[in-house]
């Protein structure tokens, strides 16, 4: 893995910026933490925002779809992309409403994309999204078929221009609303797995 380069003028966080990181290490686990990620792209003269289920393979961002998506074709053609990944992870609630926020995660990478047309990368990429989503689920399905490869367009974009935002804690009320009758604090948001629910074919 290589080393993130100072922010540039289009990463540098410029409000509120004691939560601004742009370290690999804080930047990789917000995007290991995630499954899905806004890919935003400019079509023309339209920009475009679309979310897509994602994987960090080393030092990119991998995404994969229909080989004839719009966003898949100009990305694996080079065009430059915003891709943002945000958790949310808890409710500020303050004495006063000004005050009210919420503690999150956020990471934001500016890059191009390279299409991935080699097979057994492709197979790799495709892999390291299973692995993700339910670690040991590829060896347990069928892989793709030649057919189905060809359909599946795989692009990648390089993490090399990103930065995160961080907020945690508690509210930041005002000396003069701490005496208020008002509950403070944080509600936590908390996104777990549930049981797995077996799918039963028709007819069955």
């Amino acid at each position: 893995m290589t080393t993130l380069p100072p922010p540039s003028d289009r990463t540098r966080v410029r409000r509120l910026t004691d939560r601004a990181a742009y370290d690999q290490a804080t930047i990789h686990a917000i995007l290991d933490a995630g499954v899905v990620a806004h890919v935003g792209i400019v079509d023309g003269t339209t920009p475009i925002v679309i979310p897509m289920a994602y994987a960090r393979v080393d030092d990119a961002i991998v995404l994969h779809g229909s080989a004839k998506s719009r966003l898949v074709m100009q990305l694996g053609a080079g065009a430059e992309a915003c891709v943002t990944v945000t958790h949310l992870d808890g409710f500020v609630m303050a004495r006063s409403a000004f005050h009210h926020s919420v503690n999150y995660r956020s990471a934001v990478v500016y890059g191009r994309g390279e299409a991935v047309l080699d097979d057994a990368a492709k197979y790799a990429a495709l892999e390291a999204y299973f692995e993700k989503v339910h670690p040991g689920r590829w060896r347990d399905v069928r892989p793709p078929s030649a057919g189905e490869l060809k359909a599946t367009g795989v692009v990648r974009i390089p993490i090399a221009e990103a930065s995160a935002k961080v907020r945690t804690g508690g509210p930041k009320d005002d000396a003069e609303d701490m005496a208020l009758p008002v509950w403070a604090g944080v509600v936590p948001l908390v996104t777990t797995r549930g049981e797995p629910v077996r799918h039963v074919p028709d007819g069955d």
